[in-house]
């Protein structure tokens, strides 16, 4: 035998190169697409039908099924999609990860790919060099096309020759001998090799180059085809590990639609293979059977796979697209809701820190600082209720406020992490501007928690001591508390809105509100203290009551200047410049 540890790393290396080319393709796909992919995925929770075609589209620009069904398990978990609309795009991604089949079989095989793809990067690579941000991520896509054959190009060359190393084609010869037993174990190996290079892709190219190769014969390379597709369930469960309990059952309808699949396409596959191999007789005439054991046929059984890989998806889906129902309510028998697991409070979008593609985790922490500021309103509620509530009703209130700036302190710190992660990963320059502009819009979200937390504290040591303020103060801190109102509402508009397409003028006169309101409160403070209205320590309660409110609506217009993606100089500016 001549096949080295030398040439086994040359082989793991290749296999290196490929799977980074993949990623780098990948990843500049979803930058090209960019907000494509997020319109693309919008189309989710319209019909199963739709969501299909939406698992097919996410996939393809992806060119990973295995992104897309993390992404879908992280959108259950999130609420963004309910189990039953995640299905279809489960099914979706299953008929778009074939097309990485197609583009390996056709450009890896049937053509010489390698010049093509070196000349493919010297055309590309001065463009990551250009100041226009949609060029570099194309030059980027296409460099990591080219680096993807490069590396397949690698493992072809890698992969053990088989009149050199008799030996080692006599060990896997050796599970070949066992009729359908041997279709099984060869199901096994695809599941086991998906698992090891946690790529669908990576396996899929494997299997292509061992079957032109000749180390496997056509009717195997099917079996390990079939392995790869429950192997690619994996990676999704293992997210929905941490994941509340509809992430987990989306993760095992995935599992359990491909294993269903396998299970019958392995009943039927000798009868499907000879109409493979017919329907491809007919469209590459003068090659001969896929079953041969010839270089031409070899060639032309590494289309014949693809075909299968297609055609058994699509099939799959079809014939099991009525009884979607029934496995739902199999899955949901046997992944039973917890009824404690979900009470205790967690991020709603971002919990367990299921990554999907930047872009999409982007949207998805967006979606998760649009529910601080929801709570950040119902804080101002608790707040204002303590004026107007007996004194039941002001405990309740104050150990509602409590608990949720502590939740803020939570909010702040795990939407900083998640950021911070995201930030780790290459980004494109918007992408950039906008985890900047998040992280500043959830320090300031925090610390308008903080301060209605400080008021009420305030407010506590006010019933402690018995200071009490007269009915027109508490009028004017109502009616500033209303001023404040509004603009916590024109502020979650805002979050709501896309592209930074933020009502800002709005945002600027409402500001300007809340600082002529302090002022005039001021002048009323000063009177009732020359008047003898109130004591000197009930107006030291007033005027922190209204300096605070005053910073809130500050971190507020700071939070519309974020969402605006740009800073105005002063208050005094936008005065002058209304």
């Amino acid at each position: 035998m001549s096949y080295t540890l030398f040439d086994f790393l040359q082989l793991i290396g290749a296999l290196g190169i490929f799977i980074f080319g993949m990623k780098i393709f990948s990843d500049g796909l979803q930058k090209v697409a960019g907000s494509k992919l997020r319109a693309i995925l919008k189309g989710m929770t319209t019909s199963r039908f739709r969501g299909i075609l939406t698992g097919f589209g996410a996939t393809t620009i992806t060119q990973s099924s295995t992104t897309t069904t993390v992404m879908v398990v992280s959108f259950v978990n999130a609420g963004l999609i309910t189990f039953i609309e995640s299905t279809g795009v489960i099914m979706g991604a299953n008929i778009g990860t074939t097309v990485t089949a197609w583009m390996v079989s056709i450009f890896g095989f049937q053509m010489q790919i390698t010049p093509i793809a070196v000349s493919l990067i010297g055309l590309f690579f001065p463009f990551l060099f250009f100041g226009k941000e949609k060029l570099r991520n194309l030059a980027e896509a296409m460099i990591g096309f080219g680096i993807l054959f490069i590396g397949l190009e690698f493992i072809k060359d890698a992969v053990p020759n088989i009149q050199e190393n008799p030996e080692m084609f006599a060990f896997l010869d050796s599970f070949t001998g066992f009729g359908f037993a041997s279709l099984l174990i060869f199901v096994l190996v695809g599941t086991l090799l998906t698992l090891i290079t946690q790529s669908s892709s990576a396996a899929t190219a494997i299997t292509l180059v061992m079957l032109f190769q000749g180390w496997i014969n056509f009717p195997i390379a099917a079996a390990m085809i079939l392995g790869e597709n429950i192997g690619t369930t994996v990676t999704a469960n293992i997210a929905a590990l941490i994941g509340n309990v509809h992430a987990k059952r989306a993760a095992r309808f995935h599992f359990i639609f491909n294993a269903f699949g396998v299970l019958w396409m392995i009943m039927l596959i000798n009868p499907f293979l000879i109409g493979i191999d017919y329907i491809m007789q007919n469209f590459i005439p003068d090659v001969g059977s896929m079953f041969d054991d010839t270089p031409e046929a070899r060639a032309a059984a590494t289309l014949g796979i693809s075909l299968f890989h297609t055609t058994f998806n699509i099939l799959n889906v079809l014939l099991l697209f009525g009884f979607v129902p029934a496995i739902i309510r199999f899955v949901e028998r046997i992944q039973k809701e917890d009824e404690t697991s979900d009470k205790a409070f967690r991020l709603q979008y971002i919990s367990g820190g299921l990554m999907s593609s930047p872009e999409l985790s982007i949207a998805q922490a967006h979606k998760e600082i649009e529910l601080f500021a929801k709570l950040i309103e119902k804080m101002h509620y608790s707040f204002s209720g303590l004026f107007f509530k007996k004194q039941k009703k002001q405990e309740k209130f104050l150990k509602k406020i409590e608990k949720r700036e502590q939740i803020t302190d939570n909010i702040e710190l795990e939407v900083s992490d998640y950021l911070t992660r995201i930030s780790s990963t290459t980004l494109s320059d918007q992408a950039t501007r906008r985890i900047r502009s998040m992280h500043s819009i959830v320090n300031d979200l925090e610390r308008i928690g903080d301060l209605y937390y400080q008021m009420s504290k305030t407010f506590e040591d006010m019933m402690d001591l018995e200071v009490a303020l007269p009915k027109d103060a508490i009028m004017e801190i109502s009616e500033y508390l209303d001023v404040i109102l509004s603009a916590i509402k024109l502020m979650r508009e805002n979050m709501e809105l896309s592209n930074g397409n933020v009502d800002l003028e709005s945002a600027i006169e409402l500001e300007n509100e809340i600082n002529e309101t302090r002022d005039k409160m001021k002048e009323m403070h000063y009177r009732r203290l020359e008047q003898g209205v109130y004591t000197t320590q009930a107006g030291v309660v007033f005027l922190d009551f209204i300096t605070r409110l005053e910073k809130i609506g500050d971190h507020i217009f700071n939070v519309q200047e974020s969402l605006a993606g740009r800073k105005l100089k002063t208050h005094s500016d936008m005065i002058v410049g209304r």
